[in-house]
């Protein structure tokens, strides 16, 4: 399956559920006081946010009124390039040696998107390595293991309990022996202490800048994409403790509230960098906000 045909796919319900409201709602209506509210409450139904909704709509109306216009139907591909523009981050190549920090709640696919992220980097030519750091989490190495046998890479691990910083160490230390170029840390995914994590956190960060100082070092939260408004709260509580450099969005073919997209990325700023459309180990896309709105909002 294509990129462009794993995309439509991975967004079936969202578009289900958006596509024939935006289309009726679009048909020819006046662009009016009623036209703005129904389409406020399509967006924010989709999860997209009141912020960010409340942003699109008045964008939407000052667009309009400086092209002239006022048929609903010569306002979508504004409407279009203004989600667009909400969404759409810059986001740095990669350079290699690559670190990636990966955080996120217990239960979200975080296991199963380093998985991913593990199989695509190797997909594009890259050697790969996994850091268990989540020594918290009961067998949390162990399922990790299963995700990098999948994947056909290697893992450093320690025993439950030991200190996660340890474990990047160790990881850190073995991929410059090998001259790998991709190291994948995974972390405990505990919020009711954030005092013990922010510690954990800025060990980990201490190690990887006195000993790969020369890598490029980012640090992404993975987000459960069901789970609608209580993902933005995830990723304010997070940012709170380390700064996200962007998004792994999971589970994106399982939810018909594909907006929560915007009230992550465009509230907070973020981007969006990766979404899981699957269960399958390739189920791991790159994330596109034109080809994302071309699927919810079709040229006609």
């Amino acid at each position: 399956m294509g990129f462009f045909s794993k995309i439509s796919a991975g967004l079936k319900k969202t578009k289900d559920g958006f596509n024939k409201k935006i289309y009726e709602l679009f048909a020819g209506r006046e662009l009016d006081d009623d036209f703005y509210e129904e389409l406020e409450y399509i967006l924010i139904s989709a999860d997209v946010g009141v912020t960010a909704s409340e942003s699109i709509i008045e964008q939407l109306k000052n667009a309009c009124f400086e092209k002239k216009i006022t048929k609903s139907d010569n306002a979508k591909e504004l409407l279009r390039e203004i989600m667009i523009g909400e969404i759409d981050y810059e986001v740095p190549e990669y350079e290699y040696p690559l670190v990636i920090l990966v955080a996120g709640v217990n239960g979200v696919g975080k296991t199963t998107a380093i998985g991913k992220l593990a199989k695509y980097f190797k997909s594009q030519g890259k050697s790969v390595l996994l850091a268990a750091a989540d020594t918290f989490r009961a067998a949390a190495a162990e399922q990790l293991s299963v995700w990098a046998e999948r994947a056909g890479v290697r893992i450093v691990k320690q025993n439950e309990g030991s200190d996660p910083a340890a474990v990047v160490f160790d990881a850190i230390g073995s991929a410059k022996a090998r001259g790998e170029n991709v190291v994948l840390i995974d972390t405990a995914g505990r919020l009711h202490n954030k005092t013990n994590l922010m510690k954990e956190l800025s060990k980990i960060h201490g190690v990887v800048d006195r000993e790969f100082p020369n890598c490029d070092y980012r640090s992404y939260i993975v987000i459960d994409a069901t789970t609608g408004q209580n993902a933005v709260s995830q990723v304010e509580n997070f940012g709170e403790i380390f700064d996200i450099d962007g998004i792994i969005l999971n589970k994106f073919d399982g939810t018909a509230k594909g907006g929560v997209v915007f009230a992550i990325s465009a509230e907070h700023e973020i981007p969006v960098v990766f979404v899981g459309i699957g269960e399958q180990i390739d189920d791991l896309l790159k994330f596109d906000a034109s080809d994302y709105i071309e699927e919810l909002i079709p040229i006609e």
